[in-house]
């Protein structure tokens, strides 16, 4: 992470969520008396448990498929060589179904996915798929897909701390099933504002480290161009948009948005 400002954000974001993590762990052991050693635990298995879920499941929905790299020489030499220059193992490249032009990415520097859709490589140039790739790299470099999942992770803590002390605050069991649901829900969504703050920010970096690995920002600015254009003309599938957050096109503009608005990060690159 060599960009400062998000060195700052990541580190004010990672106060407030470690906050809501011990929020949550200290309501668990004030309320059930269990040991804090097991309850970091426990939190610990849980989400690498639901990393390593969504990961399977993710490429799974999508009908993901290794891509061949007999048809495909160039992404892959292109992939190699700049994983090369940013010093991260080359990850597996997958073809997914979307519906829509898109691409995310999965994983860590030594473990990781860059995922297209078919739409993408048939609708975008060479040197605009590789705009496109490259952004995802630099989200495995930056370890962008574990912060989300961090984050992630301390929003379900948040939210069974809050769904038990619903429960447990009154008599009528099925209000309170119901009341917690809902607060829990409201608490997670707290929890996750932040993480999406932090989020639109990286879309940012990973578009100005995708342009310097390319030397210019307007193969990935002409590529989201196409990409919004595409995404207008045709509807995602249900399993697309469950994923749409880990996407490098979003839609962006309000609080719980994951995405800057696009137009902005067009401009930005433009200027590169």
């Amino acid at each position: 992470m060599r960009n400062l400002g998000l060195k700052a954000r990541m580190a004010v974001v990672g106060s407030i969520l470690f906050a809501f993590y011990t929020v949550g762990i200290g309501f668990f052991y004030l309320t059930f008396g269990a040991p804090i050693p097991l309850l970091v635990g426990l939190s610990v298995v849980f989400v690498l448990f639901q990393y390593k879920l969504s990961k399977w499941f993710t490429l799974r929905s999508l009908k993901g498929q290794e891509l061949p790299e007999e048809k495909y020489p160039e992404i892959h030499r292109f992939v190699e060589r700049t994983s090369r220059e940013m010093g991260i193992e080359k990850p597996t490249l997958y073809l997914v179904e979307m519906g829509v032009p898109n691409a995310f990415a999965l994983g860590r520097q030594g473990n990781g996915t860059v995922a297209v859709s078919r739409e993408l490589l048939q609708m975008l140039d060479r040197d605009e798929v590789e705009g496109v790739v490259a952004h995802e790299l630099a989200h495995l470099q930056n370890r962008d897909s574990i912060v989300m999942q961090l984050g992630q992770g301390v929003a379900s803590v948040v939210g069974f701390a809050a769904y038990f002390a619903v429960l447990m605050s009154g008599d009528n069991d099925l209000v309170n099933v119901f009341l917690g649901l809902i607060v829990s829900n409201i608490a997670q969504m707290l929890v996750m504002v932040f993480v999406f703050a932090i989020s639109r920010h990286r879309e940012y970096v990973a578009d100005e480290d995708a342009a310097e690995v390319l030397g210019r920002g307007d193969p990935l600015a002409r590529a989201l161009e196409k990409i919004s254009r595409g995404a207008q003309r045709r509807d995602p599938t249900d399993e697309a948009k469950e994923v749409s957050a880990l996407c490098i096109f979003g839609t962006g503009g309000s609080l719980l948005s994951t995405h800057p608005p696009t137009e902005k990060r067009i401009e930005r690159l433009r200027r590169y």
